[in-house]
């Protein structure tokens, strides 16, 4: 859905310029509680800004992206198999040792993620964040 309103009421942070960026997409995010986004990666800079909520955020570093068991079919190869809140050991055993960092996101705050790095969100409160991707060159797809 896209909001045109909303649009006037977001500012783009300044990071996403730095060293000549240009901005690729601007996304909101809203939903309740529990609300996940499964494990997967996309192929620009991105930071998330939390705006209201708290959302569980676990990373993984684009070097180890294929003991993640991305998905063998073209459309979701950006997206990992495994369920991380219910993770079986048996078919997924890479999983089991693999460091991670992970974090909460508080209302106010933003977390950059580099580009191909795989993550994996959960709200823990109904929850507002709008994501601004960004390449480092390139142009721009919004307006």
């Amino acid at each position: 859905m896209d909001i045109k309103e909303l649009r006037k009421d977001i500012v783009i942070p300044d990071y996403c310029y730095a060293g000549g960026g240009e901005l690729r997409s601007l996304n909101a995010w809203f939903g309740p509680s529990g609300t996940v986004t499964p494990l997967h990666h996309d192929p620009h800079h991105n930071i998330l800004a939390q705006v209201v909520g708290r959302k569980y955020i676990r990373l993984y570093p684009a070097s180890i992206s294929e003991e993640l068991y991305p998905h063998p079919e073209t459309m979701l190869s950006n997206t990992s198999q495994v369920d991380l809140d219910n993770i079986d050991g048996d078919e997924f055993p890479k999983m089991q040792d693999l460091e991670f960092l992970d974090c909460i996101l508080e209302e106010g705050e933003m977390l950059y993620i580099p580009p191909k790095w795989w993550h994996y969100i959960r709200s823990l409160t109904t929850s507002f964040s709008v994501s601004f991707w960004w390449n480092d060159s390139g142009s721009s797809l919004v307006s």
